[in-house]
């Protein structure tokens, strides 16, 4: 009887967590599908993903390279700004960390720029960026990114607004100072925190 209470505990307590909403959030029953500056074509056998700025050994991975880096799974909430969150998608791809300790990043670098094929961009704060949970995303619910989604990769930083996870990513800086993206240029808040409601600046 023990065992079965507690087992019926931990499913309740692993619910909570799996369906509890940021402050200012309501639950979506669909995605809304955002692409600020368009729906890029993207040539999987031309693409490549560039990390550079404030590192000892800046490179250029292709599809196949991230692929062939250790892969994780996060699986959380994915919280737009204007206030709709989808509770439950699971990510598959690699540790940001692991590509900043590939470069080995300069530990003065306090932001690294996120840049997407057709130019959109966002700053995020590295210690956002490097956190266990914070991922390059290459799959979501087991399969490859759909188009509309980002593909063939983008970052996913499950404590941000959605604007900061910038689709059909090309490019990491590595800075040492603040530099606007698309949306903080129009006012969004340097940061984002979704639970600080940190929305406009």
């Amino acid at each position: 009887m023990g065992v079965e209470i507690s087992c019926l505990y931990i499913r309740e307590v692993r619910l909570k967590i799996m369906v509890e909403l940021p402050p200012g959030q309501m639950t979506a029953k669909r995605w809304n599908i955002y692409g600020a500056l368009g729906t890029p074509k993207v040539n999987i056998d031309n693409w490549r993903l560039k990390i550079s700025g404030c590192v000892h050994n800046p490179i250029e991975l292709t599809y196949q390279d991230l692929l062939s880096l250790e892969q994780t799974k996060v699986r959380g909430g994915f919280h737009c700004v204007e206030g709709w969150s989808i509770i439950d998608v699971l990510w598959e791809g690699v540790k940001i960390k692991t590509i900043a300790e590939k470069v080995s990043y300069l530990q003065d670098s306090k932001w690294m720029i996120f840049r997407g094929v057709e130019g959109y961009s966002a700053p995020v704060p590295v210690e956002y960026a490097l956190s266990e949970d914070s991922i390059i995303a290459i799959k979501m619910n087991g399969r490859p990114l759909p188009l509309e989604h980002g593909f063939p990769a983008r970052p996913i930083i499950p404590r941000l607004y959605a604007w900061k996870s910038v689709k059909w990513l090309t490019e990491i800086v590595f800075n040492q100072t603040y530099v606007d993206g698309y949306w903080e240029a129009r006012g969004y808040h340097p940061r984002g925190d979704v639970w600080l409601e940190e929305r406009r600046k």
